[in-house]
């Protein structure tokens, strides 16, 4: 290229973000590799730990032997290498999941901490160091449409992660790059080894990197121990059938670990933090034809009615609806065929084929509280 454009690459340690860093370096990018700490305490890899996936005792994005991991990487690239300290800005994102289960809805933190600190961080820094792009090792990419930008799904439909990234703002897309959104995942693996680098085999990460053990309602009762307050679970009709010790312990078709024995499968289909009950039902009980969500975020041009293929949850397969824009700012979702398990606090998102259209956040199902 005529001259090195700098890109400032997120770097977490994985095999993905490696190989992003490695392919934009080999094809002449002036890269710059930075973590991002997020103060959630993890133990630091012993001695050979990078080569053997045995000894890590977290697989996330933001541990001690994630940083270790990626700035062995950087060191192997030759880049430069930054490790930052966002720990206030990434509490803020524990306290916003702790709040979305004490208020009784499911939280989506990825999302949240992909417009918040995954990008709106990475792009102040690059500001910061005269960089033009940022990069992540996020499986989606960058198209363009009525020659603007756009968001759109990876390739590899199975890795894609364009649904957790509805949340970036549209001008900002010009400056995002995503390497490996063109690959599958055993093409990065094998990137990776072409590149020579030693996370080729590295696990992806499983779990929410601030809570590795999976025990969501242990820390949210640390952070919200008022949220739990004993309850009736109750049955569509109000019959009580047991009870529970709060209502951060279930989410909207939850099966498990409801401790009622029904003698047929039940699933909590409603939480109410104001009467402290949890509703369960057979599973018919889950199905709604229609949603409300508010702070929407649109990243192509739609009117204030259209059709789309609608997600509503990371693994959920995007179904045919409408999309309705209301007079409060939110919208309403009519989906073609009523969907299982519409769950306050998670993410719907909007596509036209393989093009992200926005998304927002689930208020409720149904077009009222009561439907």
């Amino acid at each position: 290229m005529a001259s090195r454009e700098k890109v400032v690459v997120a770097m977490s340690g994985g095999v993905d973000s490696s190989v992003a860093a490695g392919l934009l370096h080999e094809q002449g990018y002036d890269v710059v590799g930075l973590f991002m700490r997020s103060g959630v305490e993890m133990p630091a890899p012993a001695d050979g730990a990078l080569r053997d996936a045995t000894v890590r005792p977290h697989q996330g994005c933001c541990s001690a032997a994630d940083a270790a991991d990626a700035r062995f990487v950087a060191g192997m690239l030759g880049i430069p290498f930054y490790a930052l300290n966002f720990r206030e800005e990434f509490d803020a994102i524990i306290d916003y999941f702790a709040a979305e289960y004490a208020a009784g809805r499911t939280p989506n933190p990825c999302i949240v901490c992909n417009s918040r600190l995954k990008f709106g961080k990475l792009l102040e820094y690059a500001d910061a160091v005269g960089a033009r792009s940022v990069a992540t090792g996020h499986y989606a990419r960058i198209g363009t449409r009525g020659g603007r930008p756009v968001l759109c799904r990876a390739r590899d439909a199975a890795k894609d992660q364009s649904y957790a990234l509805f949340g970036l703002n549209r001008s900002d897309l010009g400056r995002v790059r995503f390497p490996v959104g063109e690959l599958t995942k055993p093409q990065v693996r094998a990137e990776a080894q072409r590149l020579g680098l030693p996370v080729s085999d590295k696990p992806d990460s499983v779990e929410i990197c601030f809570v590795p053990d999976d025990d969501y309602a242990r820390l949210v009762r640390q952070r919200h121990p008022e949220a739990f307050v004993p309850g009736n679970v109750v049955d569509a009709e109000g019959r009580v059938l047991g009870r529970h010790e709060g209502v951060p312990n279930f989410t909207i078709g939850q099966r498990r670990g409801l401790g009622i024995a029904a003698g047929k499968p039940i699933y909590v289909t409603r939480v109410d933090v104001n009467t402290h009950e949890v509703t369960v039902g057979d599973a018919d009980r889950l199905l709604s034809r229609t949603l409300v969500a508010d702070r929407v975020n649109t990243l192509a041009d739609v009117p204030d009615s259209f059709r789309a293929d609608v997600k509503i949850r990371y693994l959920h397969t995007a179904t045919p609806a409408t999309v309705e824009r209301l007079v409060d700012g939110a919208v309403r979702v009519t989906f073609d065929e009523p969907q299982r398990a519409v769950t306050p606090g998670q993410a719907v998102v909007f596509y036209d084929a393989d093009v992200v259209l926005g998304g927002g956040w689930i208020t409720r199902a149904g077009d009222s509280p009561d439907d």
